[in-house]
């Protein structure tokens, strides 16, 4: 495959992407509004996917992938169904119509926080919820780790003092309003509690099933993860209706954005609590269903992978970033976001989302795998796609 315009990298990369998300809103798995807010708040895209379909015209991105299609006889560049039927229509596909545009309230009483981890994610969420007026417990393993979370957090508004975007008397506040801990035994009244620690399953496991045993009746359980099956964490515990996922996106204090995750087991009042008290700490909730990838990674990753898929075609990896950001808009080039997630955590979400979705589109690209064998991850390395 030769490609030598911008134009022809924007059409191998980002009409798929487009297409995705189609498929996305027909399956019901999230809806247009969401879609679209996830994308811009999660990767600070100037336009959802689905608003850019309609700008540029469905019966255009229709042709385009037709043709994209009869080249490689790829399915996922296979228009999918609904942009046939909206582009026959002459439609639309953003407008809220037919979606419950409600605004979500609280269900439960929320005032107490609970937080365990104190890694980034977790300090981030500390600090957001702290910010917003709540009182935090947060819990870590040692007094060290502990006092890492508040030396963190009060760093960070000492930067907004210095720019002129908080004060002092904020500042006490804010930092009055934690409290650490090393005993899981310390979350026991609070009214929400977020696990913000290592992807890994079975910790998470433990994690819940002590939760389960600590909380007090009532209490919501979130999980911050980007990759586990909630539905397996809830399954632990004697209050499945009660688990959800709290998705937040890192840096927390600076990302608007939180991807409200329900099991089947979720109930609709844990789901709009969760909702409303994302939208009260100045975030931006968009809700989707337990499967791998959520909205942005599920989105994100294939396009990310057709990216390191046109380079190993011959194409440059420096005229792939600059057509994509000249083309699309996006504030950064596939490479160099690959570099700042880490091509190992590329890897590992490209491989689930094959897993889970079964397209052979989605297998990673050969020289992902290689550059992860090499330990080439990225700016954490030295060295990814580009050196640092």
């Amino acid at each position: 495959m030769t490609v030598s315009t911008q134009g022809s990298i924007h059409d191998v990369l980002v009409l798929p992407y487009l297409n995705h998300a189609i498929r996305m809103l027909e399956s019901g798995y999230a809806t247009a509004t969401d879609i679209d807010n996830a994308m811009r708040f999660g990767c600070g895209y100037p336009k959802g996917p689905l608003a850019t379909v309609d700008e540029i015209g469905a019966s255009s991105v229709r042709d385009a992938l037709l043709a994209r299609f009869e080249e490689t006889g790829d399915n996922l560049h296979k228009p999918a169904d609904l942009l046939i039927k909206i582009s026959d229509e002459a439609g639309s596909f953003t407008g809220a119509a037919g979606e419950d545009v409600r605004t979500p309230e609280l269900r439960h009483t929320i005032e107490k926080i609970g937080v365990v981890g104190t890694g980034t994610m977790a300090s981030g969420i500390v600090q957001v919820f702290a910010q917003a007026g709540y009182d935090v417990v947060f819990v870590g393993r040692s007094q060290e780790k502990l006092d890492g979370v508040v030396a963190g957090i009060t760093k960070s508004l000492d930067k907004a003092i210095a720019k002129g975007r908080s004060d002092e008397e904020t500042k006490v506040a804010v930092l009055g309003r934690l409290t650490g801990s090393t005993s899981r035994e310390d979350l026991a009244e609070a009214d929400l509690i977020v696990e913000g620690i290592a992807e890994d399953l079975d910790v998470k496991t433990e994690l819940f099933k002590d939760l389960d045993r600590i909380a007090k009746a009532g209490a919501i359980l979130a999980t911050t993860t980007s990759s586990m099956p909630i539905t397996e964490l809830a399954k632990v515990t004697a209050r499945p209706g009660d688990v959800i996922g709290m998705h937040f996106f890192n840096p927390a204090p600076v990302m608007k954005l939180v991807e409200v995750v329900t099991t089947d087991l979720t109930s609709p009042e844990v789901d709009e609590t969760v909702r409303a008290l994302s939208a009260a700490v100045k975030k931006v909730p968009v809700s989707c269903g337990d499967r791998s990838g959520f909205i942005v990674n599920a989105l994100l990753f294939p396009y990310l992978n057709d990216a390191v898929k046109l380079h190993e075609s011959g194409v440059a990896i420096a005229e792939i970033d600059a057509a994509i950001k000249e083309t699309a808009g996006f504030p950064m080039g596939p490479f160099e976001l690959l570099d700042v997630v880490g091509n190992d955590v590329s890897l590992a979400i490209q491989s689930e989302l094959r897993n889970e979705f079964g397209e052979p589109g989605f297998d990673p690209a050969a020289l992902l795998v290689q550059k992860v064998q090499q330990g080439k991850l990225g700016r954490k390395t030295g060295e990814g796609f580009h050196t640092y």
